[in-house]
């Protein structure tokens, strides 16, 4: 085990072969869409989120630490060759409505956001080296966090993203649907994606207008399996796109 490595899983320390390979960082890991493109790239990856989202055959690939992000030390990590995170987007997109009632809600807590860079700085100072730190998040969260440094699709790029990054043809969380309203509805464009309707319980009837007031997210109770299952496989990230950060990093070193 390399000197210095802290983290620990769910079975104790981490096994000593896994510090034969490059070893990335997966913050609010959700299913893993980060985690998939690293594994495919030849990275070990460890995953932090305040949950385990299983949903049938979808279920994170790796070594997953359930544990709240915000608690973790970035001196834990810095043996690590890059940090990849995916911080919770709901409260950017709602904001980014075209509605009288999300325009007048008060700034968003940026606390989960601003974790990813403050581990990365503890991680810097402990190792002695630059760690790379890649932060993917909504459009929406540029008027509160500052502009992206690249977008694939829908998905938006803080931090060190590499200087050559492919070209995006087509990259959505639900192909069809923009959260600025000017796409089409979510319902809509979840039938054409997944061939099926998205039912009102998941999200409260986006369609047609989105509905917010019924939705279970408005209430406060968002915790229902089926809803879970269709926030995370919405956020997971493309596989090309992790591949290619995983490739460029792997490269790097």
């Amino acid at each position: 085990m390399r000197k210095g490595w802290q983290t620990q899983g769910n079975d104790g320390p981490l096994p000593v072969d896994l510090q034969m390979k490059p070893v990335a960082i997966d913050l609010f890991c959700g299913l893993g869409g980060w985690t998939e493109g690293l594994l495919a790239e030849g990275y070990d990856v460890i995953g932090f989120d305040i949950e385990q989202h299983q949903y049938g055959n979808h279920r994170y690939p790796a070594q997953l630490v359930i544990q709240d992000v915000c608690t973790l030390h970035g001196s834990q990590f810095r043996n690590a060759a890059l940090i990849v995170a995916s911080p919770p987007c709901q409260a950017y997109s709602y904001r980014a409505m075209p509605w009288s009632r999300a325009k007048a809600l008060p700034p968003p807590d940026n606390t989960l956001f601003e974790t990813c860079f403050r581990i990365q700085r503890e991680a810097c100072e402990a190792a002695g080296r630059h760690i790379p730190l890649i932060v993917e998040n909504v459009r929406g969260a540029q008027k509160w966090v500052g502009r992206a440094r690249w977008n694939h699709g829908s998905f938006y790029l803080w931090g060190d993203v590499p200087a050559l990054m492919p070209i995006t043809f087509k990259a959505a969380k639900v192909p069809g649907f923009r959260f600025d309203g000017s796409g089409k509805s979510f319902q809509s464009a979840s039938v054409e994606s997944e061939g099926r309707k998205v039912d009102k319980d998941w999200f409260g009837g986006y369609g047609g207008g989105f509905g917010w007031d019924c939705s279970p997210m408005r209430r406060g109770n968002s915790k229902g399996k089926a809803r879970k299952m269709a926030s995370a496989m919405i956020a997971k990230i493309p596989l090309p796109l992790s591949r290619h950060i995983a490739s460029t990093y792997r490269r790097c070193r």
